[in-house]
């Protein structure tokens, strides 16, 4: 089969770079260390195959056409054409260009996002035992949720005959209208939808920062906002800034929110995808946006990293440790509770409008007849002449998105904590560079990065197209970059004296990093498994144009469902993904737990 062959060309290719890594460490490169040298040149070289390569061969068609013309002179007019960067709804009545209602979308998304799960973690690691639970419970549940779920829920409350509408309408007189179609009702599913994700990275750093620095701060008679101001969260920076990076991103690649609630307003990612599967069917035009997007992104991480600076954030160190962390200050435990009871109360209602839409007859209508029709449908079960038969229409496509993130998460882990480990613990020559390398396949839009691997992998040496591989290796190396970001954020925190301890008694790399770093790094495991396998069961945008009919997916198979118009059946499908999810999330953390850092328990009087 052409698949296996191109699987032997890549393993041969690993063996190559093994070699390479080999002769570079006896070279004197990566300072000797072999561990070091090798995770770099594999990992390199498996970025290059299934990142810049594919990448690069979508990329050419911004500058050739159909038949094969280089469009070099027209490439800078068509990137910098007024419905792309055009500022008319600034300074009239005109649309602004796709980039600008993008770079406002994702701003606004980022700091939204970044907000909410900050005050969520500040409650759920300092407001007490008894908001802990609920509210990591509550933040769990956007993350397992299937795309155009949250987007339907808002249209059923908002949309123009919604619920609340209704209610609104009959109680107050206020007018119906389609004010949630646009740049409201996509911020809003956003912002809900990207919340939990800034929670779980600033969480594990509210977590591992040394209650011992803060007590100091206190017997030097600082007030509890003092402590938190100059204490903190200065240590948190790194986190925040790594929440507001990906939330920022997330909303750039988003597709399924738009594409339900957008209505006029254009943003990168649809426009991406209907410049490809559209009528127009311009690949040209689809490869100058992607252009675009790309930019945007690294545009934002140089932001990042010039604002983090190189101030040290470590708070973890070889001592001991075991202080209690500071009570959070009044004003501060007051303003986070302003901000999480709006969200959480938008998300119960959300999480009502699925749990209900699945058995009833159409909450769209408000018909909420009692019914099992749409998960009959779905997931029905008969007996045949073989025993037990899934005649349901929804069964293939939730087994084969089963083994794909149970193939895919574990990976995506592996690879983002060995590609973090490297870029924050070891100085070599192309850090940076390996460092972008990492990150890159974040800064394109799904769709984009789906197309490209057709285009890349449908003819030989490399032919993985309408196979299960491409699927695995496409959300690995899309999901990779949480991994790395995740690890980052909870390695800048970790005295580099533990390693050093751990060097000097002549332990490897590898030893160290096993025995010494790995058991630290469990908020971080925990993050990026959970986000690699809900990401991997979730995705749309960069599988949509991989799936087939032998390999069918939950989203494609949702997709399909809110194009012809069956917002039940969707919903309950989604239902049903929910509570897997869920499941397997809190099997992922019963099975790895926290790290443990010899502190003593909060009082819980």
């Amino acid at each position: 089969m052409p698949w296996t062959q191109s699987s032997a060309y890549v393993a041969g290719g690993c063996a190559l770079a093994a070699v390479a890594s080999v002769l570079a460490t006896r070279a004197g490169a990566f300072k000797s260390d072999a561990a070091i040298s090798g995770v770099v040149c594999i990992l390199s070289l498996l970025l290059a195959i299934f990142v810049i390569y594919p990448i690069g061969r979508m990329l050419l068609a911004a500058f050739v056409d159909e038949r094969g013309n280089w469009l070099i002179q027209t490439a800078a007019a068509r990137f910098f054409s007024a419905d792309i960067w055009g500022a008319g709804c600034i300074t009239g009545s005109v649309r602004c260009g796709v980039a600008i209602n993008s770079i406002a979308l994702a701003t606004l998304a980022g700091v939204g996002s970044t907000l909410f799960g900050f005050a969520l973690a500040l409650l759920a690691e300092r407001g007490g035992r008894r908001l802990r639970g609920s509210l990591r419970v509550l933040s769990i549940l956007p993350v397992v949720t299937p795309p155009f779920v949250i987007g339907l829920a808002i249209i059923i409350l908002f949309g123009r005959t919604g619920i609340v509408t209704q209610l609104m309408s009959d109680w107050f007189g206020i007018a119906r209208s389609r004010w949630i179609y646009g740049l409201p009702g996509v911020l809003l599913a956003q912002v809900v939808c990207f919340t939990p994700l800034a929670f779980l990275l600033i969480s594990g750093a509210l977590r591992l920062v040394s209650p011992t620095l803060e007590e100091a701060g206190q017997v030097l008679r600082g007030s509890p906002w003092h402590v938190f101001r100059t204490v903190t969260w200065p240590l948190v920076r790194p986190a925040i800034a790594n929440a507001f990076l990906l939330g920022f991103v997330e909303s750039l690649a988003d597709f399924a929110n738009p594409l339900v609630l957008s209505g006029n307003f254009e943003v990168l990612s649809t426009k991406i995808f209907f410049a490809i599967a559209g009528a127009q069917h311009d690949a040209s035009r689809a490869a100058i946006l992607a252009v675009t997007l790309l930019l945007l992104t690294v545009g934002v991480f140089a932001l990042q990293q010039r604002w983090i600076g190189k101030a040290s954030y470590t708070s973890v160190s070889g001592k001991g440790d075991s202080g209690l962390p500071a009570t959070l200050p009044t004003g501060v435990k007051w303003g986070a509770l302003a901000l999480v009871l709006p969200w959480a109360a938008l998300t119960v209602l959300s999480y009502g409008i699925i749990l209900i839409g699945g058995v009833v007859k159409d909450i769209g209508r408000f018909d909420l007849t009692p019914s099992l029709q749409h998960f009959e449908t779905g997931f029905g079960l008969s007996w045949g002449a073989g025993g037990l038969v899934f005649s349901g229409s929804a069964w293939n496509s939730l087994f084969t998105t089963l083994g794909v993130a149970a193939v895919a998460a574990p990976l995506t882990t592996a690879l983002g904590l060995l590609g973090g480990y490297v870029v924050s613990r070891h100085a070599f020559k192309g850090r940076r560079a390996f460092e972008f390398l990492t990150m890159v396949n974040f800064a394109v839009p799904g769709t984009v990065i789906g197309v490209a691997y057709i285009v890349a992998f449908n003819v030989p040496p490399l032919e993985f197209t309408g196979t299960f591989a491409i699927i695995v290796l496409c959300l690995v190396f899309r999901n990779m970059p949480v991994g790395v970001r995740a690890t980052v954020s909870a390695l800048s925190q970790l005295d580099r004296s533990l390693d050093e301890a751990s060097a000097t008694l002549r332990a490897s790399t590898s030893r160290t990093f096993a025995r010494v770093i790995l058991p630290l790094l469990r908020p971080a495991i925990i993050a990026s498994l959970v986000f690699s396998f809900t990401h991997a069961i979730t995705a749309v945008s960069a599988v949509i144009f991989l799936a087939t009919a032998q390999h069918n997916l939950s989203t494609v198979y949702i997709a399909g469902r809110v194009e012809v118009g069956e917002y039940a059946l969707a919903i309950a499908y989604s239902s049903v993904l929910i509570v897997i999810m869920l499941a397997c999330v809190l099997l992922i953390q019963r099975f790895i737990g926290n790290a443990e850092l010899g502190r003593r328990a909060v009082s819980t009087a």
